[in-house]
C-alpha cells in the first residue's frame, strides 16, 4: 500500500540528516508484520534475494530491459564513488561502523544499519537513488515501510525519472510488495 509522505518525514530517521538533498518520490507500507527486532530479518531477506526486487517476473523482465538500455546508452558505466560521491562520506560518527550487508539481485550498496533503518544506494548517470527500509510499530504490531529518495543528475535524469514512472506503478512496486510478502510469509512458515 503506498503511504502519504509524512509516514516518511514525520519519523525520526537518521536518513533525514544523511539525505536532506534527495527528493522523496515514493513511501510504501510492506507486508511483512512482525515484532518489535525484525528488521533485521527483513534485510537478510532483501540481501538474499527472497522476496526481492528480481523474484517476480514482471520487474525481471523490466530491469533486464533497463539494463540492457544503459548498456548500450552508457548510463551504467559509472555510478557512486565515481560520478557522485557516496552517501556513507557523510554518515556521522556513530553510523560509520553500521553498514549492512549489500543487495545481490540489484546494485545497490549498503550504507547504513540500525535497529529501525536500513539504507541502501546505488547511482549512474540518470540518478542518485536511495532505499530507505525502515521498521515502524503498526498497529498492536511492527512492519517494515520502504522510502525511495532520488536526486536526479540534470535535465536528463528529472525527464528519466518522470518516463519510468508508469513503470514504477503499475509494474514494478506491486510485483515488489507481493514478492516481498511471499517472501516474509514462506520465512515465517519455515521458523
Amino acid at each position: 500500500m503506498r503511504l502519504a509522505s509524512t509516514e516518511h518525514t514525520s519519523r525520526p530517521w537518521r536518513i533525514h540528516e544523511i539525505a536532506a538533498d534527495f527528493d522523496l518520490e515514493d513511501v510504501w507500507a510492506l507486508p511483512t508484520p512482525g515484532g518489535p527486532d525484525d528488521l533485521a530479518r527483513l534485510v537478510d531477506q532483501f540481501t538474499n534475494g527472497e522476496g526481492g526486487p528480481l523474484e517476480s517476473p514482471g520487474p525481471k523482465v523490466l530491469f533486464a530491459i533497463r539494463w540492457r538500455l544503459g548498456k548500450l546508452l552508457g548510463w551504467d558505466k559509472k555510478g557512486v564513488g565515481e560520478l557522485m560521491p557516496t552517501l556513507r562520506d557523510r554518515l556521522p560518527a556513530d553510523l560509520l561502523e553500521t553498514r549492512g550487508p549489500d543487495l545481490k539481485a540489484v546494485p545497490f550498496t549498503s550504507v547504513y544499519q540500525t535497529h529501525d533503518e536500513w539504507v541502501a544506494e546505488t547511482g549512474n548517470r540518470t540518478c542518485h537513488a536511495v532505499m530507505h527500509i525502515g521498521w515502524v510499530q503498526h498497529g498492536d504490531g511492527y512492519r517494515g515501510q520502504m522510502a525511495v529518495l532520488v536526486k536526479p543528475n540534470g535535465l536528463f535524469g528529472r525527464l528519466y525519472m518522470l518516463g519510468i514512472k508508469p513503470f514504477r506503478y503499475l509494474g514494478v512496486y506491486p510485483a515488489l510488495l507481493r514478492g516481498i510478502g511471499r517472501g516474509w510469509e514462506a520465512n515465517a512458515n519455515s521458523r
